[in-house]
């Protein structure tokens, strides 16, 4: 797959809801994943696609999302994508309400996502 192709399916799959099952297509086994801050106490980066894995289990039992958009993919050179997610939803722990907005960049390399960074 090129970097296009790359871009498009990981588009597809977060707006159709498949975005956990996008990972075992479109990452490597030793991809990175970092986000701006620590929010878990787990420190910033996730190294490893089980890892990553365990981040959208995460995500999914301490959030209910009750809106999402996913922009169409910027590219950038044939290595770098970046995507700009927006979701609404409720802390499922303490009930209280988000509103977010973050870019994702995504670096590619040998046809798989190595790294991917979150901006917020």
């Amino acid at each position: 797959m090129d970097i296009k192709q790359i871009a498009d399916a990981l588009v597809e799959g977060c707006r159709e809801g498949r975005a956990k099952e996008n990972l075992d297509h479109l990452y490597a086994p030793d991809a990175v994943s970092v986000e701006a801050q620590d929010m878990q106490g787990q420190g910033r980066e996730t190294k490893g696609l089980e890892a990553i894995k365990g981040k959208h289990d995460w995500w999914d039992s301490a959030m209910e999302v009750t809106g999402s958009s996913v922009s169409d993919p910027m590219l950038h050179g044939d290595d770098r994508f970046a995507i700009i997610f927006e979701a609404q939803g409720t802390e499922k722990a303490s009930g209280r309400a988000f509103d977010m907005k973050e870019v994702g960049v995504y670096h590619v390399r040998d046809g798989k996502i190595v790294r991917e960074e979150f901006f917020y």
